[in-house]
């Protein structure tokens, strides 16, 4: 058997868990949620990275639907909830393919039903807008992970692409993780700073998530974790989900989006424009200057890293499709999975260690999540604490 053909055989068994897809924000900047129009039964690949088929292909048994916002939205509580609209009204429209999951045993008997486990991930502690109030309304609406920052800082942590603001994470941030853990949701270090991943570690007790983050010794990039977060992970019980973002899994994509980035400036255009004005500047730039592409090498670079440092029983995957403009070669969208389990099957990985990256640690840590919160809530009340009050 080809080691493609043992990769489909493995992910028949143990599918992948992917940590985060952004196709609800893709739904609604597309087609302002019109199901119809981007209907995911039919081949959307002229349009999306996701579609039924193509999940299916790609072994995927268990999503978390990335309900993001973006933090300069006005209304951000709002905005979260139409995208967790989104979700529910996909599932209800597919549930033949698509099954609800708030738990592992929800993963799990989705597996059994050869459905995909849809769950749900909050990006950015602003769609909370400071209230754990509304943390603890997330959490019963099914969101099953925050992460705590998105590109920007909000007033209790820091984000890996803004200027440290708290630190790492305030006394109310602390206090959002503490909340977190009694409710039985993952907090999620993707998109954080060093010092707001060390700060979250310190105080959670129970496992942590990267949703979509890759080795930073292996790229050197903020928005990847470094080597020492990746040796607490074991201690933790925590997972760290490979991302496949190429500017954040290859070093020469990295250097190239910075001078892409500084050139667009240096035309008076934002370096995230995308009037055609300043695309027409960005389309000069990659044809004098032709992007670096990321192939699966590149990825499983960082996987084989991320298991020296951490442990293989503390990694997964997290594509980040349809939140990225750009994929490697290998893995243009979710049907690329058995790619990536070939090449880490030919680097001589187990499939015993494959189990365990595309389905076993991921369901393992909601599990463990779920175990801290069932002791906590008996003899933890709810906090309503505010910033006001503890950051004063």
């Amino acid at each position: 058997m080809t080691s493609l053909g043992e990769a489909r055989e493995l992910l028949a068994g143990f599918p992948v868990v992917d940590g985060h897809n952004d196709l609800p924000w893709a739904l609604r900047e597309q087609v302002r949620y019109d199901l119809g129009a981007r209907d995911i039964a039919t081949d959307q690949s002229a349009h999306l990275h996701t579609d039924l088929a193509r999940l299916r292909a790609g072994g995927v048994g268990a999503q978390f639907w990335s309900v993001y916002v973006r933090s300069d939205l006005p209304g951000a509580v709002t905005a979260t909830l139409e995208q967790i609209d989104c979700v529910r009204q996909l599932i209800d429209r597919y549930p033949q393919d698509l099954r609800a999951a708030r738990t592992a045993a929800d993963m799990e008997t989705a597996r059994s039903e050869g459905r995909i486990a849809s769950l749900m991930g909050a990006e950015g502690g602003h769609s909370i807008d400071n209230s754990l109030a509304t943390l603890r309304g997330l959490y019963a609406l099914g969101v099953r992970y925050m992460t705590l920052t998105h590109n920007d800082n909000n007033d209790w942590a820091d984000s890996a692409t803004d200027e440290p603001n708290v630190g790492g994470l305030s006394a109310f941030g602390r206090e959002v993780v503490r909340e977190m853990n009694r409710l039985g949701m993952l907090v999620d270090l993707s998109h954080v700073a060093a010092t707001t991943m060390r700060d979250a570690l310190d105080t959670s007790a129970a496992p942590v998530i990267f949703s979509h983050s890759s080795s930073r010794a292996v790229c050197d990039h903020p928005r990847n974790i470094p080597d020492d977060v990746l040796e607490r992970l074991p201690g933790n019980g925590g997972v760290a989900m490979v991302t496949f973002v190429p500017k954040f899994v290859l070093q020469a994509a990295v250097d190239w989006t910075v001078a892409a980035d500084e050139n667009m400036r240096a035309h008076g255009f934002h370096h995230l424009d995308t009037t055609p004005e300043a695309m027409k500047v960005h389309r000069a730039f990659e044809e004098a200057h032709p992007r670096p592409v990321a192939t699966v090498s590149t990825v499983a670079d960082h996987l084989d890293h991320m298991r020296e440092v951490a442990g293989i029983d503390h990694l997964g995957i997290g594509g980040d499709y349809d939140g990225t403009a750009f994929t490697p070669d290998g893995l243009s969208d979710v049907s690329g999975y058995p790619n990536l389990i070939a090449e880490l099957l030919d680097r001589g990985w187990s499939t015993t260690d494959l189990a365990k990256l595309t389905w076993q640690n991921a369901v393992r840590v909601l599990g463990a999540a779920e175990d801290v919160s069932r002791d906590l809530l008996p003899r933890t009340a709810p906090s309503n604490a505010t910033p006001a009050e503890l950051d004063g």
